[in-house]
């Protein structure tokens, strides 16, 4: 059945969650039908979501260390939004398995008070195991969520890695969580992953672990100012905070805005043109890999290229470019 995705317009518009979640599920999938439906519904869109000025939902781009507290933290700041008035999205990105594609998708009922909330809207999405698929489904996601008049996007990353980068580059601005004696203060910055952080928060400073929670923070704006030293860039703001008790998630969302402040309307308005233009090549390189996937000259060919290879009879460089090659005479055919 084809989909009406004039009907989803509409629905979306209109703020009708049913409609959110079709749309949502839509642009996640990989059926060149949907793909084809999906971008018919996007471009019905722009006229709502598609803007790059500040007028827009606030996105920001969610991770921290194992076992951090990342979906308390979201609930808590989810909630205190909604109370101020706001409509929060949460696009929560759960790890997905490589050999099986199965992915664990907790995050809602991790968040019972969030979900309940009629002005909020969780979707847990698996990541299938590819960051081109998380830069499409998600950044797709992110405009429909803001076509239905959510203000405020919030995604959290799968936290492996390269993720956070990839997220970063879909969103305003980027909080990193951590905790007291993970040695992720400086860890952290070699591995990069707090390079590309705009807000710092050490998570769980509540009860006796406050003191310590102080101390790193304490350490880590050290740091981080060593790094940023003799520049006029905004330098991350270091807070504590207690996604469990909900203290200082207020001041953690105040320096959020700061940041978006300080990038301006200009500043702002420029980031998100680069990261169209990113994404747009982002969605040529996952095209080119779906169309690779079905091309029928490299079908005929992969068992015995695959064969080949895992005898040591070819090498990896002249396998992939007799895939190319067989990719390349489906349009000779």
């Amino acid at each position: 059945m084809p989909v009406d995705v004039p009907g989803l317009v509409a629905g979306i518009r209109a703020g009708n969650r049913a409609s959110v979640s079709r749309a949502i599920t839509l642009v996640e999938s990989s059926r060149a039908d949907h793909r084809a439906a999906a971008r018919e519904l996007l471009t019905a869109l722009a006229d709502v979501s598609a803007g790059s000025t500040t007028g827009t939902a606030v996105r920001v781009g969610i991770s921290g260390v194992p076992g951090v507290g990342k979906s308390t933290f979201i609930e808590a700041l989810g909630v205190h939004l909604t109370r101020t008035g706001h409509r929060v999205g949460v696009l929560a990105v759960d790890p997905s398995s490589v050999r099986t594609g199965g992915s664990v998708l907790g995050d809602k009922t991790r968040m019972v008070e969030l979900s309940a909330d009629p002005n909020a809207y969780i979707r847990p999405s698996p990541s299938a195991g590819t960051l081109g698929g998380v830069a499409r489904a998600t950044t797709q996601a992110m405009l429909v969520l803001e076509a239905a008049g959510y203000d405020v996007v919030l995604v959290e990353t799968v936290g492996v890695g390269q993720s956070e980068v990839t997220v970063a580059g879909m969103v305003d601005s980027f909080l990193f969580l951590t905790l007291a004696r993970t040695g992720d203060q400086l860890q952290g910055i070699k591995k990069g992953v707090l390079e590309i952080a705009d807000v710092i928060a050490v998570n769980k400073a509540d009860g006796d672990r406050e003191t310590e929670a102080r101390s790193a923070a304490r350490e880590l704006a050290g740091a981080l100012r060593l790094v940023y030293a003799g520049g006029d860039a905004w330098v991350p703001p270091v807070l504590t905070c207690s996604g469990l008790e909900g203290l200082e998630v207020n001041t953690v969302w105040q320096r959020v805005l700061d940041h978006r402040a300080h990038l301006g309307e200009d500043g702002l308005r420029s980031k998100r043109a680069d990261q169209q233009l990113e994404f747009t090549w982002a969605l040529v390189r996952d095209e080119l890999a779906e169309r690779l996937r079905r091309s029928p000259g490299v079908a005929a060919i992969r068992d015995q290229v695959r064969a080949e290879v895992l005898a040591g009879e070819l090498t990896a460089p002249v396998a992939a470019d007799r895939l190319i090659a067989a990719y390349d005479g489906d349009d000779a055919q």
